[in-house]
């Protein structure tokens, strides 16, 4: 409850700040600003009022609708907000240039408040059709189909029989509103296409209840690879209920690392792939809380070791833990502009490969997509890793 509060609270003062710079400079009566304006402060409550009818009543194809259009119109007004702070900015800058200039030149430019009247209202103008484009755009981008990235990841100590092992990585699909089974399918299908050794799902598969989107899900059963299917719990999965999600995929034939490990034996050698719950699993379900070390109990020492850990900042700990890879998802690579700004803020990285000490991190950018339909400049990926003991050049 306390989200939903903070979160309708920020979208209306956001929508107020639209109103202010687009609605109250347009060449319109009062009548239809009246309106506008009206309409501009209903917008907030389609969010919550998208996720209470989820929650309230059986999924139905209008509930499904109501979710798009909530969330499409998100991402519209979010690049309108976006663009206006740019456009006010550029004018603050403008505005500092002139007073620093008639400081030294002591002239006084007089300007025509009509033309400057035009020239704010036409901007705006520009804003909306741009931020239309932008949506229109994002919505195509995020709902093709996702990109393969390979990636080579060098670990010193891989003994020769593990060399090349293949491990496909899908992450953040976000089953619920928007996604739906037959993107499931697809997704299903091109992961199965690379044959990889292991296929890993680090969390944030679902997005609503299981009563509502169980046969949506029901694709991942056919996920399928040598040395299993593995699955750790995202912070999604707690928001929509962990232990029936948890148990239902397991039904589904997937392993669910859960603070615990397995050993992969391939081509006589052995390592240990370890799962962790969501970072914040704890403050749900406490015997959940997310442990690394614990994933660990009773593992050899000496073999490699890959942790599934669906947000970044599990790194700290995998790395004192002495993993030699973490594989994460959670950011979806910011998605789209101006939400890849605050990712940064609680994730140590949000994107590709990194080196944190002696461990290797990779970021999924999602499979799928969060809240608005919508990806600029971040594809969605299906991800491909190698395992190497040549140094990446």
């Amino acid at each position: 409850m306390l989200f939903f509060i903070i979160t309708t609270s920020v979208l209306v003062l956001a929508y107020i700040y639209i109103g202010k710079r687009v609605i109250s400079p347009a060449p319109f009566s009062r009548k239809i600003k009246k309106i506008l304006w009206v309409f501009l402060m209903l917008l907030p409550l389609l969010m919550p009022l998208s996720f209470g009818l989820r929650f309230a009543f059986k999924n139905s194809l209008w509930i499904d609708l109501v979710g798009w259009i909530a969330f499409t119109i998100f991402a519209f007004f979010s690049f309108i907000v976006a663009f206006l702070l740019l456009r006010d900015l550029i004018a603050l800058l403008i505005v500092l240039i002139t007073r620093i200039k008639k400081s030294i030149t002591h002239t006084v430019k007089e300007y025509d408040p009509e033309r400057r009247q035009f020239i704010i209202n036409s901007v705006n103008l520009g804003i909306i059709g741009s931020s239309a484009l932008m949506t229109g755009y994002g919505i195509h981008e995020a709902r093709r189909d996702p990109i393969l990235k390979e990636i080579t990841i060098a670990i010193a100590s891989l003994p020769e029989g593990l060399e090349g092992l293949r491990i496909a990585q899908i992450s953040d699909l976000h089953v619920g509103p928007t996604i739906k089974r037959a993107f499931v399918q697809s997704v299903v299908e091109d992961t199965n296409r690379l044959n990889a050794d292991i296929i890993v799902c680090t969390g944030d598969l679902v997005d609503d209840l299981i009563s509502n989107i169980h046969k949506d899900v029901l694709p991942i059963k056919e996920l399928s690879a040598p040395h299993g299917v593995y699955f750790i719990t995202g912070n999604h999965e707690y928001y929509v209920g962990a232990q029936p999600w948890i148990e239902a995929i397991d039904k589904l034939g997937l392993t669910v690392l859960l603070n615990n490990h397995v050993i992969i034996e391939h081509n006589s050698e052995n390592l240990v792939l370890a799962g962790v719950s969501d970072y914040t699993s704890g403050q749900f379900i406490p015997e959940h809380a997310s442990d690394p070390n614990k994933a660990l109990i009773n593992a050899p020492k000496n073999l490699v070791k890959i942790l599934l850990a669906h947000q970044p900042r599990s790194i700290f700990s995998a790395s004192q833990a002495g993993f030699d890879l973490q594989i994460s998802g959670h950011t979806h690579g910011g998605q789209y502009f101006p939400w890849n700004l605050l990712v940064t803020l609680g994730q140590p990285y949000v994107k590709g490969l990194h080196k944190h000490n002696n461990t290797w991190i990779y970021i999924n950018q999602g499979t799928g997509y969060w809240g608005p339909p919508v990806r600029v400049g971040v594809p969605s990926e299906i991800t491909l890793f190698k395992l190497t003991r040549d140094k990446i050049i």
